[in-house]
This record gives C-alpha cells, structure tokens and sequence, in this order.
C-alpha cells in the first residue's frame, strides 16, 4: 500500500515507524527540514521538504498513486491539515484522513459535511485519550480496557501483585478452580516481552495478563489478578490540557473534581469553563501542595500535562501518598515501561491511541477495531469474517496461527470463548491478539 504522511512530528514519526515495519510504501512531507532529518535516520521512507497545502509538493509525493493520506500535522495546524486533505482526495488519493482539535467537527451532521467534502476520516487524538481515561476510571481495576460489540466481550490487563491468586498458576487455574468464569488468559508482559502463553505456562509476580472474558465475569477475573474496582468519588487531575479539560468535563457533574494547573491564565479559564470543579494554581510537581490538597482522600490521580516526566513523577508522589488508581499520559514511547515499572497503574499515549484508529484503514472495512496495546508491541483486532475464508473450513485447534491467538467470537446475540473446538462461521465476529509479523497470515486466513 502507498500511503502519504503529512506531518513529521511525533505521530507522523510513530505512524511512518509502523507502516515501513509493516512493509508500506511510506512518503512523508513537512516543511521543517530538522524534522525530516530525524524521520530519514530512523525511517526507510521518501521525506519531501515542502508544506503539504502544495498542489506541486502533493503531485511530487505522487498523491494520485496513494492508497492512503494521512494528515497529522500537530494539533494547532489543522486547518492545514483539513486543507491538504481535501486537496490530496481531489488529486486522486484512495482515502484520507485529517487530524483535527474541534470536538465541534465530529457531531454526527458535522461530520458528514466533512464526508461529503471528501475527508473518510477525522481523528482527534485528545478527545480518543479522554475518552480513554473516562473508561478507565470507571473500570479501575484493569491497567487498559476494551470492549468489543457494545460490551459482549471485554478485554482486561491486570498487573500481578504479590498475593494474587493467580500468580504461580497457569492458564488451567481457570479451568479446574474457577470453571464458573467465562474467559481466557491470553498472553502475557513479562519484563518487556510480549508472550502468548501455553497453559502449562507459570504466572509470576510483575507478569501484566491480558484475559478476554464475558462482561459479566470481568470482577471475577480481575479478582484472581488480585485487583478491585473501586468507585472514583474524588479524583485530582493534574493538568489543565485539552485531555483534562475534556475528562473533568464528562465526569464534573458525578465527581468532586480537583484540577492543579500551574499557569494563572489556564486556571482562569478552567474555572469559567468547569464550574462544578475546583481549580487550584500550582506546581503539581510539590509533594507539599499535593498533601495540602489532600491528595490521600483521592480515589484516583490523573497527570497530563504536556511533559511525560512531570507526569510520572505526579502520578509517583500520588501513590506513595496513598490514591489507588493512577494514570499518566506519556508521549515518549521509551519511557511507558519505565513507568509502569515505577508502579504508575496506566499509561496513555497519544500517538498509540491515534494509530490504532489510523491501522484499520491499512488492513480492509471487515476489521472493526484496532488497539495496539501500550507496553507491548502487541495489538488486538476485531475482524467480521468474509464468507468461504480459510477460518471458517477448520476449527480453530486446526488454524496454524504464529505470533497470533484467536480469543472470543460474537455472533449475533452470542459471545463465545474461543476453544480448539470451537468453529467459526461467516459473518462472526472474531476477536484476535496478534504481533505484527501475523499481519500476512492474518489476511490469508480471513481472506
């Protein structure tokens, strides 16, 4: 597939690493040249030095080759990044797609203007890592959570504690001890590697455990993960950025919001535009503030502000203060595992959450969700499966599958474990773990 990146900052970056792994055609453009210079020492990709508004930069990229555009200029430019997508569609690119920082943009009329102008897409990675920590701080007890098909089948990752019940067991504990619950253990992070586990596999302390299961079980497993769902009544947040706006937003009116913002002007405005929250002026990095603020009456801590290593050294001092949940946004890739080794509960990442959303346009319209996993090179796919596809001629115990584990099936009504026995048919839905080698089985397999 050609694709074209507009924009070489960080998610352009991050996206061209992941489409040239995934053996893509990548072109990227920007009209920073020290930009273009990091991308060509890290990326095998065609970089053009020029600004993508251009009709003569675009045709130079090849635009009306290109299977795919990409416009993910930074936040503050995206009425170029709307203006350049909408030039490289009438130029003949396949698909495009424009990063954008108006929620305005994607109510449901709004975004059909944008369709019928041209643009397949509008990802706002801000609003997608909101989204993300409301979810997460109404399910607690899991460091990352997916549902798939409104909730029929959820996947939960769990830290291992000392004490667990899970820990030195393997994947039979959920057969033979708790055969009551519908779910399965299917792969595991143990000390920076990803591992899809056989069941004679032993859980160790430190081990982070991804389980797919039955929404109504998911209590149950993340019980014998030795984790609780706790209720968030107080939560503090650190940071007043377009994330933490949107989050105290959401949840101001069900939860006593505090807000620590170090800039006098934000705070101001924060106070008009939330009024059910309280906004402090501060420096969240100061144990001293955070203990005047009480924070230790916190049910939960959220730090994002725009620097990664404020945020974990918030979400650090939080802890050791006493909150229970506490989730930090971290844009450089390198230190998500330094942070959840420092014992910070989840990590959110802006670029990861926007190439989730952005993979699935590189696979075909029968997968229905991407999300690659954070502190993992792993991803988890929900695919409809095609009529007469190789999947649906064997059981799954008779798919040979590398770097690839079928996890549960939706159909219709139904949620289903997945089992050697098991078989899949047209039109299930079929929810897969995968690492990125799987990609050329993947399409054989399911067509």
């Amino acid at each position: 597939m050609k694709i074209v990146i507009a924009g070489a900052g960080e998610v352009g970056l991050y996206l061209a690493r992941l489409f040239t792994s995934a053996y893509h055609d990548v072109t990227i453009i920007d009209s920073k040249e020290e930009r273009l210079r990091k991308v060509e020492s890290v990326v095998d990709a065609l970089t053009i030095n020029g600004l993508p508004t251009s009709i003569s930069v675009l045709n130079e990229a090849n635009i009306k080759r290109a299977d795919l555009f990409i416009a993910v200029n930074p936040a503050e430019d995206q009425d170029m990044n709307i203006t350049c997508a909408l030039l490289a569609k009438t130029l003949g690119a396949k698909r495009v797609i424009a990063r954008i920082n108006n929620n305005e943009y994607l109510f449901p009329y709004n975004k059909e203007i944008f369709l019928n102008l041209g643009i397949d897409y509008l990802i706002y990675p801000e609003r997608i890592a909101s989204n993300e920590i409301i979810k997460l701080l109404r399910q607690t007890g899991t460091s990352e959570y997916i549902d798939f098909s409104g909730g029929k089948l959820q996947l939960i990752v769990a830290k291992l504690d000392e004490g667990a019940p899970l820990t030195g067991k393997t994947a039979e504990f959920l057969k033979s001890e708790n055969s009551n619950i519908q779910g399965k253990i299917i792969a595991i992070t143990r000390n920076g590697n990803t591992l899809i586990i056989s069941e004679t596999d032993e859980f160790q302390i430190g081990d982070t455990v991804y389980v797919i299961a039955e929404s109504e079980h998911a209590d149950d497993i993340l019980r014998i993960c030795g984790k609780i769902n706790i209720n968030v009544r107080n939560l503090m947040i650190l940071g007043g950025s377009r994330i933490g706006t949107r989050v105290a937003r959401e949840l101001e009116d069900r939860t006593n919001i505090k807000i620590i913002e170090n800039d006098i002007e934000k705070c101001e405005k924060l106070a008009e535009d939330l009024p059910k929250s309280l906004v402090i002026s501060g420096d969240g990095r100061s144990m001293d503030l955070l203990v005047e603020e009480e924070v230790k009456n916190m049910d939960a801590f959220v730090a994002v502000t725009g620097s990664s290593e404020i945020n974990i050294l918030a979400c650090m001092s939080a802890k050791r203060l006493g909150v229970k949940k506490t989730i930090a946004e971290v844009e450089n890739i390198d230190y998500i595992k330094f942070a959840e080794d420092l014992g910070i509960d989840t990590v959110i990442n802006k670029k990861i959450i926007a190439a989730s959303k952005i993979f699935r346009f590189t696979i075909g319209s029968d997968v229905q969700t991407v999300k690659y996993l954070s502190g993992s090179d792993a991803k988890i796919l929900e695919f409809i499966v095609k009529p007469g596809s190789i999947v649906t001629k064997k059981k799954i115990g008779e798919l040979d599958f590398h770097d690839a584990v079928i996890c549960g099936i939706i159909r219709g009504d139904t949620s289903i474990i997945a089992a050697d026995d098991v078989e899949i048919k047209p039109y299930d839905r079929v929810i897969l773990f995968m690492f990125s080698p799987a990609i050329s089985q993947i399409s054989k397999y399911f067509g």
